[in-house]
């Protein structure tokens, strides 16, 4: 028996049989032709049917991951199709084939230089790197008509997968049944395919490094996320701990080692998502995202189909709480049928509750209705909304009195109703210097910190191109948390956090030094972050966290909270 490490990236243990996934090898390019015999024309023509091909492929298997993990984690395949259509990457292929190089080998070199600058990048940045493989792959597939050797969409059960690295692609194609875990060469916790992993509840240790390459398919190996481990050859006693962690059950509700009680929901995507957040142990919904209703359809959902969806998340959850957030798109979520505007920085234009209140009036309302109507029948559960993207005072105004509005029609019609807590999405700077306002006015504030991020840091987060800038450890988006989380202590309101950022248990001690009453996440990691809370002692990681407060650089933030990560 031997123990490998790398970075945890689900926190689960899965014990299997070791099996190589090399998609490489099925990629071999065919030799290189001498330019004068090679028709630029008809290489062209190839790269194009490829392309719209690939763009076909990306968008099917954007759809089958959001209905598998998620609209937000299925987001990562608009930004592979933006790969496909990059001005620059295409005009240099096109340029090769003119100049006499065959498509095949134009994709391999034009993808290798791009890859190659942004490996060379550090942090989050680097592992974008993985994204531009996966279109690269694809495009290679069409152009030389060539299936995987490995099909990871039907694998034996018991399968513990290694490779040197695994593609979104790959990852959301995997049968969590079959899966027993993941473990790759290399990769870390915030690459695509990792955060695919988390979702699909499949144990992964990414980052593991050469020492994997010597494991032989066959070998029976012991993936524990947690601990950032991969066993080689088990004992018994290695299984039976593996087996009793699994296993054992998750507290209802937990509080830190000197008594300050800490909300551990989940965020849930799809209707999917609501039993096995139950099962892991969450206190809750924390954030329930309403897009998938309305995505993928020709039409609305209406008033009926909202109203079954809330109350079975609400059935789930008795005596706790669901957070749902009224519709969010623009920016990265398109509706077809909504007909949109096209913006030049749609992240920085007309998107949720700016689209409610202004746009879309008709669809909010509707939305309240059922959301009313679910209140006053989810149950033993309490329903409470939030307002996406607030920027404004008087944004907040208008979306209560509209909820005041929906109130007295649904009184009028004699229709059952009762009027949940309200709270508001803290993801721009003006929402959180407009904190103890808000506070004052409603029940609640939530920290996005995935778009919080994006704002405080000027730093789209589907480009690539500033992935480094979009940094929730940098010491100005923890400043934002602390001054919202300090203005909202000063009234009734409590606040909670729903991005990525809250599901990290490294990270825990962290937030809950800074002050959030709730932590909203991936329903896998709800069991990890519960067992972290209980070690912490609040008052020495304030201590720990003035010091990160005070901080300059993300190093230095890195440095005083001892993390060990790009």
């Amino acid at each position: 028996m031997r123990t490998l490490t790398g970075v945890g990236s689900t926190p689960l243990s899965g014990v299997g049989t070791a099996r190589w996934y090399r998609p490489e090898a099925d990629l071999t390019l065919p030799e290189r032709p001498a330019p004068a015999t090679v028709d630029g024309d008809a290489e062209r023509a190839r790269f194009a049917a490829a392309r719209d091909a690939v763009r076909d492929d990306i968008r099917e298997a954007r759809d089958r991951a959001a209905a598998r993990v998620g609209e937000e984690e299925a987001a990562v395949f608009e930004a592979h199709e933006q790969f496909l259509d990059d001005p620059e990457l295409v005009d240099d292929i096109e340029a090769a084939m003119a100049e006499g190089t065959p498509a095949p080998h134009a994709v391999s070199d034009r993808f290798a230089a791009a890859i190659e600058q942004f490996e060379a990048l550090d942090g989050p940045m680097a592992e974008r790197a993985d994204d531009l493989r996966d279109v690269r792959d694809r495009l290679l597939r069409a152009l030389l008509d060539a299936a995987p050797g490995t099909d990871v969409a039907d694998l034996p059960p018991g399968t513990v997968l290694l490779a040197e690295r695994l593609t979104p692609s790959d990852t959301a194609a995997l049968d969590p049944a079959a899966v027993a875990g993941i473990a790759t060469v290399t990769g870390g916790r915030t690459a695509h395919a990792a955060i695919i992993a988390r979702s699909l509840s499949i144990p992964a240790v990414v980052g593991v490094g050469e020492s994997l390459r010597d494991v032989d398919a066959g070998t029976d190996l012991l993936v524990d996320g947690s601990d950032g481990r991969v066993v080689v050859d088990p004992d018994a006693a290695t299984r039976e701990q593996a087996d009793t962690a699994a296993t054992t059950p998750v507290p209802d509700r937990v509080s830190t080692a000197d008594g300050v009680p800490i909300t551990v929901a989940a965020n849930v995507g799809s209707e999917a998502e609501v039993a096995p957040a139950a099962e892991r142990g969450a206190d809750g919904i924390g954030l329930f995202r309403t897009e998938f209703l309305f995505l993928d359809r020709e039409s609305p959902p209406t008033e009926a189909e909202q109203y079954e969806a809330v109350t079975a998340a609400l059935s789930a959850f008795p005596g706790e709480q669901v957070v749902v957030r009224t519709l969010d798109v623009g920016g990265d979520k398109r509706v077809p049928y909504l007909d949109l505007p096209a913006e030049s920085n749609p992240f920085l234009g007309r998107r949720g509750i700016r689209l409610s209140l202004d746009d879309h009036r008709d669809l909010f309302e509707t939305q309240l209705r059922a959301l009313l109507r679910a209140a006053a029948h989810g149950g033993d559960a309490d329903l409470a909304v939030m307002f996406p993207l607030v920027s404004r005072m008087t944004e907040v105004e208008s979306a209560l009195s509209a909820v005041d509005a929906v109130a007295a029609d649904l009184e009028a019609e004699g229709v059952p109703h009762a009027i949940p807590d309200v709270g508001v999405m803290v993801e721009t700077p003006a929402a959180v210097f407009l904190a103890g306002r808000l506070a004052d006015a409603v029940d609640f504030l939530s920290i996005g910190t995935n778009d919080l991020t994006q704002y405080v840091m000027a730093a789209d987060r589907e480009n690539d191109g500033v992935a480094a800038y979009h940094d929730p450890l940098h010491p100005a988006v923890l400043r934002a948390v602390d001054r919202t989380t300090a203005a909202a202590a000063e009234t009734d309101a409590w606040v909670g956090m729903c991005g990525e950022m809250a599901g990290d248990p490294a990270l825990t001690e962290l937030l809950v030094a800074l002050g959030l009453d709730e932590l909203s996440m991936s329903a896998v990691t709800v069991p990890a972050v519960k067992t972290r809370i209980r070690q912490i002692d609040s008052a020495a990681a304030r201590a720990r966290a003035d010091e990160a407060l005070a901080c300059e650089t993300r190093a230095e933030v890195v440095d005083v909270l001892g993390l060990d990560r790009d």
